[in-house]
C-alpha cells in the first residue's frame, strides 16, 4: 500500500467552466454552486462550509427560495442581494434560478470509510464509476444512488469528473448527501472490498454478460459503471465477479451510463425485497 493511501482524499481544485462549460471558481479554494434545489440540499446536508449566499435582487419569491434563505439564516450564513451582472460574473450563462452559493470544495472521504462500512453492513451497496467524464451522467447516477440508499460511491482521481458544481446541479443536490471516495487506483479498492466479502457486478453490453435479473445481487455488492463510449477498463472488468447486462427489446443497443446504472441499482433493491419510502 502506498504512503498516503489511508489519508482523507483532498479535493483538487477544478475550473468547472473549463471542464463542462458551466460555472467558475469563486477563489482558488472555493467554488460557486447554483440553483435552488442544489443549494437547498447543500444547506440541508450541512457537510461543507458555505462562505456566502447570493440572491438575485429581482427574483420573485417562491416557497423553495424562501426555504433556502431560511436555512442559510439558521446557519448564520451571510446573504447578499445582487444584480444580474454580478450573478453572471460568478457562474456565467447558466440557469442559476436567482441564487448562488460561494462554497468550499466537496470533501471526499478516505477509501477506509468504505472498508469500514463493508465490514459493518451485510447489505452494503457500493457504486464504482470507472472514468465517467460527463457531469450529467455522474450527477444522474449520484441522484439515483442517493434514492437507492447506496452506501458509498468510488471514483478515480484521474481522467474522470469529480463532484463539481455542474455535477451537483445535475444531481439536483443529491450529491451533497453522498459519501464519495476519490482513489488513485480503482482496482486496488475493489480488491480490498472483495477481501471483506463484497462481490462486484460490472455493467457490460457484450455477449459475455448475463441478464442482470438472472444474477444473484443479494449480499454486499459493488456495481461498476464504465465510461461513456468505452465502458470499463480491462483490469476493472477482470476484477468483476459478474458481468451483467440489461434486457434490450428496441432498436438501440445500449442505454447511457446514468440510466443503465440507475436500473442496476434498483434491480439490486428488487432482489433484496427492499421497501422504499413511497412515491418517487
Amino acid at each position: 500500500m502506498k504512503k498516503g493511501d489511508d489519508e482523507v482524499a483532498q479535493p483538487r481544485r477544478q475550473n468547472d467552466r473549463a471542464r463542462s462549460g458551466q460555472g467558475k471558481p469563486a477563489r482558488s479554494d472555493r467554488e460557486f454552486l447554483y440553483g435552488r434545489q442544489p443549494i437547498r440540499e447543500l444547506l440541508r446536508a450541512g457537510r461543507r462550509r458555505v462562505a456566502s449566499l447570493y440572491v438575485l435582487s429581482s427574483v420573485r419569491p417562491t416557497p423553495e427560495l424562501d426555504e433556502v434563505i431560511a436555512l442559510a439564516e439558521a446557519s448564520k450564513i451571510k446573504i447578499a442581494k445582487v444584480d444580474s451582472l454580478r450573478v453572471e460574473s460568478m457562474v456565467g450563462d447558466v440557469n442559476h434560478q436567482g441564487v448562488v452559493a460561494d462554497v468550499f470544495p466537496f470533501r471526499y472521504v478516505s477509501y477506509k470509510k468504505m472498508l469500514s462500512d463493508a465490514g459493518q453492513d451485510k447489505n452494503a451497496l457500493f457504486l464504482f464509476l470507472d472514468g465517467l467524464e460527463d457531469p450529467q451522467n455522474v450527477g444522474s447516477l449520484l441522484r439515483s444512488a442517493e434514492a437507492a440508499g447506496v452506501t458509498g460511491v468510488v471514483i478515480p482521481e484521474h481522467r474522470a469528473v469529480g463532484i463539481t458544481p455542474a455535477v451537483v446541479r445535475a444531481s439536483a443536490g443529491a450529491a451533497e448527501h453522498m459519501i464519495v471516495a476519490k482513489v488513485p487506483n480503482l482496482v486496488r479498492c475493489m480488491r480490498l472490498l472483495k477481501d471483506r466479502g463484497v462481490w462486484f457486478a460490472g455493467l457490460e453490453a457484450g455477449d459475455e454478460a448475463t441478464l442482470i435479473s438472472d444474477t444473484d445481487l443479494t449480499g454486499p455488492l459493488g456495481i461498476v459503471v464504465g465510461s461513456e463510449g468505452k465502458g470499463m477498463r480491462r483490469l476493472v472488468r477482470e476484477n468483476c465477479d459478474y458481468l451483467v447486462k440489461l434486457p434490450m427489446f428496441g432498436n438501440v443497443s445500449s442505454l447511457n451510463a446514468g440510466v443503465a446504472g440507475a436500473i442496476a441499482m434498483f434491480e439490486v433493491l428488487r432482489q433484496r425485497g427492499s421497501a422504499g419510502k413511497g412515491e418517487s
